[in-house]
């Protein structure tokens, strides 16, 4: 056997080390190399049992971007934007992840991290990142809070959605949901990474593609709306695990859908999420 074989034989055993490792985390991921991560079952997708969920990967993606932001940038700055665009089907397999600098600035930075799962480019996204400075007593907004997640009801978002994410998240409505609007709170339940550290915002944001789920303005079962796309603007930095959102979600008549939520911490409202949506039935069977 050469060493190139021997190589190849022993990243084969890695990968399969990986998998058996993910198949029992209590993690969404787990680390297979650098910059490289196998899901668990927490993070299956809603539509398709052989597909990974936008939401915990997108997490990641901001884990990544904060990682790569502190060895190569300056990392005392702010991230007020991050915009991921869904290039294909989200595959179970390796993810790998990479982030570039696309427009350095003294005080306004452009990146771009990309993800490519199972051998395919499948996300990228593209952050602004900002300078600090000094605005608290001009701080302030018109958006109204959501009353504090202790004590509202619990629901499972199991009574529209299936997989394996899904299951993994707590949800408590700050008001009963109605056909295409919900203010609720999530939370993720388990780590994002297993055995690894990682940052308040990307554990904040595990939940955030949830949006899309919490308030459905038409059944799953008789009707397809994923998004294309997962916009995050920020005003400020989120604190704790618990996400709010006030969400409407809006269907056009040619195809089209949209939806918006209000972001919130338990201080208060602190961005948006916004969603393009593809809007088509399900093909009856004959």
């Amino acid at each position: 056997m050469t060493g190139q074989e021997q190589g190849q034989q022993g990243g084969a055993g890695l990968e399969a080390i990986g998998e058996d490792r993910a198949a029992g985390s209590e993690a969404y991921f787990v680390p297979v190399g650098p910059d490289t991560y196998l899901p668990s079952e927490h993070a299956g997708g809603a539509w398709s049992d052989d597909e990974l969920h936008i939401s915990p990967v997108g997490a990641l993606l901001v884990e990544h971007l904060e990682r790569w932001r502190a060895q190569h940038a300056d990392p005392d700055k702010v991230l007020g934007r991050i915009s991921i665009d869904i290039l294909g089907q989200l595959r179970r397999g390796p993810i790998e992840l990479s982030t570039r600098m696309l427009r350095p600035g003294r005080t306004i930075e452009l990146l771009e991290t990309t993800a490519v799962i199972a051998g395919r480019e499948t996300l990228r996204a593209r952050s602004w990142v900002m300078s600090v400075q000094e605005t608290a007593e001009v701080a302030g907004t018109e958006l109204p809070p959501l009353p504090g997640p202790e004590g509202l009801p619990e629901r499972s978002m199991a009574e529209d959605w299936t997989g394996g994410f899904i299951h993994s998240i707590s949800l408590r409505d700050a008001e009963p949901k109605r056909p295409g609007r919900g203010r609720s709170w999530l939370r993720a339940e388990h780590p994002l990474i297993e055995r690894e550290e990682v940052g308040e915002l990307a554990t904040f944001l595990i939940p955030v593609d949830a949006s899309n789920g919490i308030a459905v303005r038409e059944t799953p079962r008789e009707w397809m709306f994923p998004n294309l796309d997962l916009t995050i603007h920020l005003m400020r930095r989120p604190t704790g695990r618990w996400l709010g959102l006030d969400t409407t979600v809006s269907f056009g008549p040619t195809g089209q859908g949209l939806t918006s939520s209000v972001l919130h911490d338990q201080e208060g409202p602190l961005g948006s999420v916004q969603q393009t949506l593809t809007v088509r039935p399900i093909p009856r069977e004959a």
